[in-house]
């Protein structure tokens, strides 16, 4: 398969090279690990000086292990109370992956901090959506994540109920069609599916990037009234994360 390599200015350690392909050859999946953390007490009652070391270490591993990876980070500071930051962390190698977060447990931060929320998923084209969804974007350039600058992010893992796989897929087509066609009108909530079947305990994870908190709220609302909702099985907890760069995450923890 023919790509090329694109190197775009950097926000931070926020995002690693990014690959263009053509999206209409098969090509490698990406592997998408949701990881949020929280940060002991005990931590807080350190010396202020002991703090920035380990702020400032941990963000240099941070940027050293961005390279060749997509990477982006979150505070939840202010709207969660068990978790204080996010890592989005994508990558076609899970050894790049598990590299990322061995070198971030042999930080002195490490030992203060707790994954008190994990989600593993991979990239798929979705047999839903058609390649003119223009929300989600169409269903052969769904094997690469493109996320945009939107300062929010909404994630949750989702599982769909047995009974739903039981149906033809047909039916499922017909629902999802309804679901898919509320979605539109919002167009300010951009949508990244991504599946877990074998991987993890749930199905899918779900992160929809917006600059409003209200236009999620509303297309949320919206969705319960669909047909596809009433075969949803689980989908919480929900995160509400906002966009940092390494530094102002890190500085938001105190």
């Amino acid at each position: 398969m023919t790509q090329s390599a694109v190197t775009r200015p950097l926000e931070g350690h926020e995002v690693g090279p990014v690959r263009v392909r053509d999206a209409t050859r098969p090509g490698p999946r990406q592997l998408v690990r949701f990881a949020f953390y929280r940060v002991a007490p005990e931590w807080r009652r350190l010396e202020p000086a002991e703090r920035a070391r380990q702020r400032q270490e941990l963000a240099g591993v941070l940027g050293q292990q961005a390279g060749g990876m997509l990477l982006r980070t979150y505070t939840l500071v202010g709207t969660r109370g068990d978790a204080d930051f996010m890592l989005w962390a994508v990558s076609e190698d899970a050894e790049r992956l598990q590299g990322l977060f061995s070198a971030l447990n042999a930080t002195a931060l490490a030992g203060y901090l707790v994954c008190s929320h994990s989600y593993t998923s991979m990239t798929k084209r979705s047999v839903y959506v058609d390649a003119e969804h223009p929300n989600a974007g169409g269903g052969r350039d769904r094997l690469v994540l493109a996320p945009g600058s939107r300062r929010l992010l909404f994630v949750y893992p989702f599982v769909k109920t047995r009974a739903w796989w039981a149906l033809p897929a047909a039916e499922r087509q017909r629902m999802m069609a309804e679901h898919i066609r509320i979605g539109r009108l919002f167009p300010s909530v951009k949508i990244n599916t991504t599946y877990s079947f074998g991987l993890d305990d749930q199905e899918f994870v779900v992160a929809f990037e917006t600059d409003s908190a209200a236009d999620f709220l509303d297309c949320v609302q919206a969705l319960r009234d669909t047909e596809a909702s009433s075969y949803t099985a689980r989908d919480v907890p929900s995160f509400t994360c906002i966009r940092a760069d390494v530094a102002a995450m890190l500085e938001a923890l105190g």
